[in-house]
């Protein structure tokens, strides 16, 4: 297998840098490129239900947006060693918003850490990793939180 276009899904957690350092990793041995993938998830909606906060709501997107473009350029600066990098923010739930991105930026391989739960977290929640796993229409590489960097 040959991957021209590496998705690598992160938020600002230990897992995601080791996902960010494998893909980055992956992409050298291709010369692939990398989209940086993060995903704002929505408010709950139980908030109101005619919404009436909605200004509020978009003041905090607009909060994480940025958030999340600082996110990216550090994992970039980081891991990135010169390879091309798309920056992909999106406001969406996890899985779905991952399966999505892939689809549209045309991914080979999507690149996700697991947080490693478990127990009764795990079954309530379910993994995103496993679900995008279970879902993807190209293969998925999920990287581990454990042992060292």
């Amino acid at each position: 297998m040959n991957f021209k276009k590496i998705l690598i899904a992160v938020d600002n957690s230990t897992c995601s840098e080791k996902a960010a350092k494998s893909g980055y990793e992956m992409a050298t041995k291709f010369g692939a490129e990398i989209a940086l993938l993060n995903i704002i998830e929505p408010a709950p909606t139980t908030v109101n239900p005619d919404f009436t906060l909605a200004p509020v709501f978009m003041e905090m997107y607009d909060n994480s947006e940025e958030n999340s473009h600082l996110l990216l350029k550090e994992m970039e600066s980081k891991y990135g060693n010169g390879i091309a990098t798309t920056y992909l923010t999106v406001l969406d739930t996890a899985s779905h918003g991952i399966l999505q991105q892939a689809e549209l930026w045309g991914a080979e391989l999507i690149v996700i850490g697991t947080h490693g739960r478990t127990g009764l977290y795990h079954f309530l929640m379910g993994s995103v990793a496993e679900h995008v796993a279970r879902k993807s229409a190209c293969p998925v590489l999920i990287v581990p939180n454990k042992g060292e960097n």
